[in-house]
């Protein structure tokens, strides 16, 4: 089975980060690979970076379609891009977000989701109420870390992330933590053990639930919303689409 997980942001070590959780989970008879896009932002951190994460994104799923894969992840809490994807990919298509409150509800009544900055929030609340899962959720916070502080060394950001752990728990009476940003996929073990409850890493969920689709040899649905894009003319930069 060969999986693709693409780190919808630019920045490669996050990327590494990705790939090596990626691996932890995977099954023995799993590859995984992992890309990013040559062009875009180097963190992801609301709507507007969104924006331009997408169309580089795309084409990273065109491509490993091309190379066979059974699977894509994407690799950006955000869920970035997700419907985009499943339009481009036949083979199924899971956001770290979707699975990671998937997983969640399997194992809390009530969770609290942890991300990065204040502006990410509105974003995740609208995942859960588009996934259904809203109801689950005790509560979205922020430790107001940015992105990219996770991939350096000596910040205290792991630190702010585990207060905010703490908060939720005294605050929300959740009963399990979701980590809501990818660069974080190093830190859920720790801060498990730490504060005694379930702590869940989308990129570890994702895979896990993506293995499973691909194992009942199901493929995106081509009817409806997530069907082939049809062919029209692109302009300018995007003139490479048209067919």
């Amino acid at each position: 089975m060969l999986l693709h997980v693409v780190n919808p942001n630019t920045t490669a070590s996050m990327t590494e980060k990705i790939a090596s959780a990626a691996r932890a989970i995977a099954g023995s008879e799993t590859e995984i690979f992992a890309t990013q896009p040559m062009s875009g932002p180097a963190s992801i951190e609301g709507y507007f970076d969104e924006a331009f994460a997408v169309p580089g994104m795309l084409q990273r799923v065109s491509e490993a379609e091309a190379r066979g894969a059974s699977g894509h992840i994407i690799a950006c809490f955000d869920d970035t891009g997700l419907d985009a994807a499943r339009c481009v990919a036949r083979a199924p298509v899971v956001g770290i977000g979707e699975a990671a409150f998937h997983i969640a509800s399997l194992i809390a009544g009530r969770f609290s989701v942890v991300t990065t900055l204040g502006r990410s929030i509105p974003i995740i609340e609208h995942n859960l109420v588009r996934y259904g899962l809203a109801s689950r959720c005790a509560g979205v916070r922020a430790a107001e870390v940015p992105v990219l502080d996770l991939e350096k060394p000596g910040s205290n950001a792991r630190e702010r992330i585990s207060q905010e752990i703490e908060r939720a728990k005294s605050s929300d009476a959740c009963e399990a933590i979701v980590l809501g940003c990818a660069g974080m996929a190093d830190l859920a073990a720790e801060l498990a053990k730490l504060h005694g409850l379930p702590v869940i890493d989308g990129v570890s969920a994702a895979v896990a639930l993506l293995q499973s689709v691909a194992r009942l040899g199901l493929t995106t649905s081509k009817i409806g919303g997530y069907a082939q894009p049809r062919p029209k003319a692109f302009t300018g930069m995007f003139a490479h689409l048209s067919g």
